[in-house]
């Protein structure tokens, strides 16, 4: 069945790890008559978490389109894992759903992941609802789950639902938008609805004239209505409340217990009746900065948000219609990289359970199979048009890891197969840094980095451990030197001669000129490590010809790319060549090459010479019991605490932290915190490392080269 944008509702479930919204996503599907039998994550049978890995690790890992009908409307449910190691899956979801369903756990209420979470609902401007699930555990506390949401999120999440009984023999919910109590049977199904009980109506009259009045706020005549009726009809209702959701003016609260099959079909209703069609969402952005509507009308354009790589099916490309209608047999052309696709088949999706359609209109989400230069950020558009969707931009990675094969020989098919799940995985980076001569990944979490493992070493059958990664130092100067250095080889015909006479110094913008040198030629190089070189001639009377000036940069900038003192980059430097000499017949560009890299080398040992280190800033959200324990480990990293801060009921601290005490520091701030903090790091600056550490790492480099001569 196709079917219209404005009868489509395309919904995220997110939440902390626990919340259960696997659970709910099976229920969901249940009272949908999607699914004639409820699986268990326990057993492996859900219609999410349907992979291998998957079901072994316990945990939703990627996320899971899945789809239901109701009423006249088609749903789609993307299920989202909870831990933020896989906060890529969760953004790609929440790029292309137009509501949220944050779920909390009825026992834990707020927890971090869901603050993380909820930054980016309001980062994306999502419609949001809350679903507060397993109410029927023995510590189920609905009223304190819903004032931790209210505290930290607003005034503007009003409940609808609340519990009459919570707990172990939680069985019934009152439902305050439609003033009726549902009493659900010895394991939960269709409820049966019945008055709500005198004792209730003051709180459930209260909480259902806050409803009244968020509807009637959005429309004159809604608010004309209220003022003279004093309350609205259902349509009214239903009419001023889908305005409110989509403008993110209100977030419904609901009750469930996806487990007890309690709650949800009431939920799945909601969503039909008030949650958002993607015709009712603001117009998608472009690159550009233009918009484009949904209209299925208009010319296709599609957006992939996640690719998956799937045994004897290859890849796995999962997209959302922007605009037009995309039909089998349709030819589009990436507007990424210019290639054209064909959609041979198009599907939609129920977990692992494809169907073919002939087609999807705007709005809807679907699947497609082994495109061939497509990936996940790709935006696919009708031939006579080229607009690309505002991609969806990942998080900076916060652990990073050197990647160790078994065996040379088997280097190049790691890399391979990493790279492969990169193209699905944009929050992995791989970087083959030749500067330190390692192969590094840059990850989210520990977590992050044990499934890509996990996948290279069970999908591939290619052995990989991870080892300590090395830290991109620089080195620099802090005070002029001056070197004289001569070549000068002979052996037997034509010789090597080459002398020259260089000054380096510290370089910072806006210098003067060499004191003392007359400045002939300056050339300003752009290091691809960061900083700068400047390169002065200064040779008067000839005493180099200019043609060999290359050469002696290029024997500086060999020494540059491998620093004197650990092997690092240098960075920040000028260097003039004022004087020398040459032979009419043994000089050459290779003599000079030595002789300038050699002075450079020597001056450089001379003038003070300064490592420099990469600092981190490290935002930390944590709970405030643990805050002490969190700054006392930041004490043995040689943090520099920059600033502290409550958020919501959560402390944040913020620190800069040298990038080489950060080593596994995901694994250490989980131990620390018991799992309830969670960090995010970015690259600051390069600083001076301190005196003793520097003498440490000259030393080792020292030692280092020492067995490579042996």
């Amino acid at each position: 069945m196709v079917y219209e944008s404005k009868n489509i509702r395309n919904v995220v479930l997110l939440g902390h790890p626990g919340s259960g919204k696997t659970t709910l996503a099976e229920d969901m599907l249940f009272e949908a008559k999607g699914i004639s039998k409820r699986g268990r994550v326990e057993d492996g049978n859900t219609v999410s978490d349907y992979t291998s890995i998957e079901q072994t690790k316990g945990n939703s890992i990627f996320s899971t389109l899945m789809h239901a009908g109701w009423k006249d409307s088609k749903i789609n449910i993307i299920d989202t894992p909870g831990y933020d190691d896989f906060i890529g899956e969760v953004l790609s979801s929440l790029k292309v759903a137009d509501t949220a369903v944050m779920v909390l756990n009825a026992k834990s209420g707020v927890e971090v992941g869901t603050e993380i979470i909820w930054e980016y609902i309001e980062k994306f401007k999502t419609p949001a609802m809350l679903v507060i699930n397993q109410l029927d555990h023995e510590k189920a506390d609905y009223d304190n789950c819903v004032q931790q949401a209210i505290d930290r999120f607003g005034s503007h999440l009003l409940p609808v639902q609340y519990p009459l009984n919570q707990g172990t023999g939680f069985n019934s919910i009152v439902d305050a938008l439609r003033m009726v109590m549902y009493v659900f049977p010895t394991g939960g199904g269709k409820p049966e609805k019945k008055p709500i009980p005198e004792s209730e109506m003051p709180r459930a009259l209260e909480m259902h004239n806050k409803l009244v009045e968020a509807a009637a706020e959005n429309e004159d005549g809604l608010m004309d209505k209220f003022f003279e009726q004093g309350t609205l009809d259902e349509a009214d209702l239903t009419k001023g409340l889908t305005i409110a959701m989509a403008n993110q003016q209100i977030f419904p609260i609901f009750c469930a217990s996806g487990a007890g099959n309690m709650g949800t079909g009431r939920i799945m209703g909601f969503i039909n009746d008030i949650c958002p069609s993607p015709i009712d969402r603001p117009d998608a952005i472009l690159e550009d900065g233009n918009t484009l509507k949904c209209d299925s009308n208009d010319d296709t354009t599609i957006f992939i948000y996640k690719t998956l790589t799937e045994p004897n099916v290859g890849m796995v490309s999962y997209f959302k219609v922007y605009s037009g209608t995309l039909k089998t047999g349709d030819e589009l052309t990436n507007h990424n990289n210019r290639t054209v696709e064909r959609f041979n088949q198009i599907f939609v999706s129920n977990g692992k359970i494809r169907e073919a359609v002939p087609e999807l209109k705007a709005g809807d989400l679907g699947v497609t199979v082994k495109l061939k230069n497509s990936h996940s950020n790709n935006t696919l558009t009708a031939k006579n048009s080229d607009k690309g969707i505002e991609p969806i931009h990942f998080p900076e990675p916060r652990i990073r890891a050197g990647v160790k094969p078994p065996s040379k020989q088997d280097m190049e098919k790691l890399v391979k197969a990493l790279h492969q799940i990169q193209e699905e995985d944009p929050t992995l980076i791989l970087e083959q840094n030749s500067q330190l001569k390692q192969t590094i990944m840059h990850g989210q979490g520990q977590l992050h980095m044990d499934i890509i493992k996990y996948r290279i070493e069970k999908v591939n059958g290619i052995s990989m451990e991870f080892e300590k990664p090395k830290i991109p130092y620089r080195e620099t100067i802090t005070r002029e030197a001056n070197e004289t250095y001569r070549h000068k080889k002979q052996s037997g015909g034509a010789g090597q001669f080459a002398e020259v006479h260089i000054r380096i110094e510290p370089y910072h913008e806006g210098m003067p000129d060499p004191a003392g040198l007359t400045v002939k030629k300056t050339e300003v190089d752009e290091l691809p490590w960061g900083g700068k070189l400047v390169f002065v001639w200064c040779i008067v009377g000839g005493s180099i010809d200019a043609k060999f000036s290359n050469a002696i940069k290029k024997g500086v900038m060999q020494k540059m790319e491998n620093g004197p003192l650990t092997g690092s980059a240098c960075t920040d430097i000028r260097v003039s060549v004022y004087d020398g000499k040459m032979h009419p017949v043994d000089s050459n560009d290779m003599a000079f090459q030595i002789a300038g890299a050699q002075a450079f080398k020597n001056a450089f040992k001379n003038s003070h010479p300064q490592i420099l280190e990469p600092i981190q800033n490290l935002e930390i959200l944590c709970p405030d019991e643990v805050m002490g324990d969190i700054m006392g480990d930041l004490q043995t990293r040689r943090a520099m605490i920059v600033g502290m801060d409550s958020d919501g009921h959560y402390q944040k601290i913020l620190a800069k932290v040298p990038l080489a005490e950060l080593y596994q520091y995901n694994s250490t701030l989980r131990s620390v915190s018991q799992g309830r903090a969670k960090f995010k790091m970015s690259f600051a600056e390069f600083q001076s490392v301190p005196t003793d550490i520097q003498q440490k790492l000259a030393a080792e480099h020292t030692d280092h080269d020492h067995d490579e001569d042996i």
